[in-house]
């Protein structure tokens, strides 16, 4: 292992940490959330910082045991520094750091862990970096690091303490073990049990196939770091089990750990292959190298059964451990989504650098594999070169004018321009053999993501949630003697977000009306700063404009206040709301509030 003081070492660090700022920091606050979960997060965290209960997440008036805390309290955190709403005008910046500080730190660690423990026939400076924009250029790490869920708070946490236990396994000195156990209680922390079980999953596997396991186990400090890690992620599930009994046991670990692992929930049933779909997606463009750099680490491991591998040399060996234990564990779950994919990205980053290692010297596969990457630059500038002709099939009921606005925007010509130029630059050094082609791809991908990627977030935001905040303006001004506040149709938690008011949700069919009129006289909640005047004569209500044209919304009495976008915002006295109840109460409908999740996002 090289020491700190190398001055190689903090250059090859410090150009990994300028990349990693340009990829997941730059402009992070310039956009509002995006509906639909970022907001329940970003809620949950501001309600601690505002209310100071940093125990029980919060959001809507309601308990959220979807995820464990440790991202509400970061977010409640950043939420809490001094001037927020000076320096964070959306509230954005706060939610979205600790996904964003964690794939930066995770970015680093891959680069310093790859710099320190070089694998055979890597290059000192070119392979630590080669790996680290492997893992941030990754399509799936650049949305979720700028997404305000914890996903890639996971993936950053669980990461780090991954790579940390190889490097303890490979370190020849006698050093405590507790960093890596440390970030794994974290990695508990933030999604739960799955954290430690992909961890025992992956070291397991690794450990198995070593013929000095035993050596390797005592080095990682089994049963002192099982108990840092207990020590840091059991107290909060102790104390919510004992504040809130029943409903955490049930919501937490049957719905949202044992149930979605078990059965299909919210509709994201998937075939057993999707996650090899994924990871296609994942790794784009350069895809080829991943699945090339699987292969070679397989051979490495056939190798190493029969002749044996220091461990210090089995780092690309690990990492097919890791990405195999994602993906099979992953792949027998009932529920499937691609953001499941993301703690298996950072394994497949430093499989890419094995493929680009191994590549320096074998010319025949060098040729072979940027061809089909070639071919998929070229498949990709076309794909875009056409676009009027899918770009007509765009249909998004929330973005109705999406296709013309990418079009007009002039995001969609420097696609194209982008896209060819950088199939023609990478055939250029194609034809002249460099050796450094890889990274160059990289660097340029790097400028490319960061000239196209703001103009499309600003584009999405313009037209998705510049109305949502807009209207949320109109409802704080409009807003009399503390009128509660109902969303019909299309939910978008982002409103009391922005409102900071409970909101009561509901359907556009016509149970929606019935279920409203009784939710108003028995569904009662408050929130930190809003306790709705349940008396009040009238109510605001925001429907969207296709729910409007639904005869049994159209026809109940009411004020329009405002339009913004596809939503409108009316003003409705109760007395008209409970006559139009009545009426299809007595044509046979019926409430169905209190026999569903009305509030299920």
């Amino acid at each position: 292992m090289i020491l700190f003081s190398s001055k190689e070492r903090l250059f090859t660090l410090l150009l990994v940490l300028i990349f990693g700022i340009i990829i997941f920091l730059l402009g992070l606050g310039s956009t509002g959330l995006v509906d639909e979960t970022p907001p329940l997060f970003a809620a949950a965290g501001k309600s601690m910082s505002e209310s100071g209960d940093w125990l029980t997440p919060k959001v809507n008036g309601i308990f959220r045991f979807d995820k464990p805390p440790l991202i509400y309290w970061l977010m409640g955190l950043f939420y809490s520094l001094p001037k927020n709403e000076v320096w964070d005008i959306f509230g954005t910046i706060s939610a979205r750091l600790p996904s964003a500080l964690a794939s930066l730190l995770l970015m680093l660690m891959i680069g310093d862990t790859i710099y320190c423990w070089p694998q055979k026939g890597g290059r000192k400076l070119a392979t630590p970096i080669v790996a680290s924009l492997g893992f941030a250029l990754s399509p799936l790490i650049i949305i979720w690091s700028r997404t305000a869920v914890s996903d890639a708070l996971l993936c950053g946490t669980l990461g780090i303490s991954l790579l940390l236990f190889w490097r303890r396994m490979a370190s020849s000195k006698k050093e405590n073990c507790i960093s890596p156990w440390f970030f794994l209680g974290l990695a508990i922390l933030t999604k739960g049990p799955v954290a430690f079980v992909l961890a025992a999953l992956t070291i397991l596997s690794f450990l198995f196939i070593q013929k000095d396991w035993k050596n390797l186990l005592d080095k990682i400090e089994l049963k002192r770091g099982l108990l840092i890690t207990v020590v840091i992620s059991l107290p909060w599930y102790i104390l919510e089990l004992i504040k809130e009994g029943k409903p955490f046991w049930d919501s937490f670990f049957g719905y949202h750990n044992f149930q979605r692992y078990t059965s299909v929930v919210n509709n994201h049933a998937e075939p057993f292959w999707f996650f090899l779909y994924v990871m296609v997606i994942g790794s784009l463009p350069f895809t080829p190298f991943l699945f090339h750099g699987i292969f070679e680490a397989f051979k490495d491991f056939l190798i190493s059964l029969k002749k044996g591998c220091p461990t210090s040399e089995s780092l690309f060996i690990y990492c097919l451990c890791w990405l195999g234990s994602v993906f099979i564990f992953f792949s027998i779950s009932a529920t499937k989504l691609p953001s499941y994919w993301l703690p298996a990205i950072p394994a497949a980053a430093i499989l890419i650098s094995n493929s680009f290692t191994k590549l320096q010297n074998q010319k025949k596969s060098f040729s072979s594999l940027w061809i089909i990457n070639l071919l998929i630059l070229l498949g990709l500038s076309i794909a875009f070169f056409f676009s009027n002709f899918w770009l007509n099939t765009i249909n998004d009921p929330e973005m109705p004018n999406l296709a013309s606005n990418l079009i007009s925007s002039g995001i969609i010509l420097k696609a194209r321009l982008f896209l060819f130029s950088f199939t023609f630059i990478g055939i250029v050094l194609f034809v002249f053999r460099s050796q450094n082609i890889f990274l160059y791809l990289q660097l340029l991908l790097l400028i490319g993501q960061s000239f196209l990627m703001p103009p499309i977030r600003q584009l999405g935001d313009r037209s998705r949630q510049l109305p949502l905040r807009n209207i949320s303006k109109q409802i704080l001004n409009a807003r009399q003697g503390g009128e509660t506040l109902a969303m019909i149709g299309i939910k978008k938690p982002s409103l009391h977000f922005y409102t900071k008011q409970i909101v009561f949700y509901e359907s556009r069919n016509p149970e929606g009306v019935i279920n409203l009129f009784e939710r108003f006289s028995f569904d009662r909640r408050d929130n930190f700063q809003d306790k709705p005047n349940y008396n009040s004569e009238s109510f605001l209500m925001v429907i969207d404009k296709y729910s409007s044209k639904e005869e049994h919304w159209s026809n109940i009495s009411h004020q329009k206040l405002g339009v913004h976008g596809i939503y409108n915002l009316w003003r409705i006295k109760k007395i008209d709301l409970s006559a139009q109840a009545n009426n299809l109460l007595s044509n046979g409908f019926e409430a169905n509030w209190r026999n569903k999740k009305v509030e299920k996002f």
